[in-house]
């Protein structure tokens, strides 16, 4: 999670909002990514889609089993379609999203028992530092 507020963090330093995220696959980091909709001009360009499309690319399959994607805000609905759609095993992150969260808060999408897959879920990890990322980045 420490890997992911640094991608925050330089989000944040690009003007776009502090969001980061990291893809770990057997011990190992295979994907960064940071929000980037403004800088790339893509409004599907959040940290959570960037981290996963650069893990498939590197170990060259669009399926993910096994691996674990740390965020440190809640995904929204079009990032926790991607989570599925990869076979993440695990997501990790850090605060809530009441506005726009696809996992607890406005959705629960990874408990709907008509999907063929199933993420666990951990939430909270390094939540006052992800939180206050973000509350400095929206009160600048």
């Amino acid at each position: 999670m420490r890997i992911a507020l640094e991608e925050a963090g330089m989000a944040g330093k690009e003007g776009e909002v502090p969001i980061g995220a990291v893809l770990v696959l057997g011990g190992e980091v295979v994907g960064r990514g940071r929000n980037r909709p403004i800088g790339l001009a893509d409004p599907s360009a959040h940290a959570e889609i960037l981290a996963l499309r650069e893990g498939a690319a590197r170990v060259k399959n669009y399926r993910l089993p096994g691996s674990t994607l740390y965020v440190t805000l809640e995904p929204c609905l079009m990032c926790t379609g991607a989570i599925l759609q990869a076979r993440v095993g695990r997501l990790v992150f850090g605060v809530e999203d009441p506005k726009g969260g696809a996992v607890s808060s406005l959705y629960s999408l990874l408990e709907d028992p008509r999907l063929n897959h199933r993420v666990e879920v951990s939430s909270g990890v390094l939540r006052e530092e992800c939180r206050e990322l973000l509350q400095r980045f929206i009160i600048c």
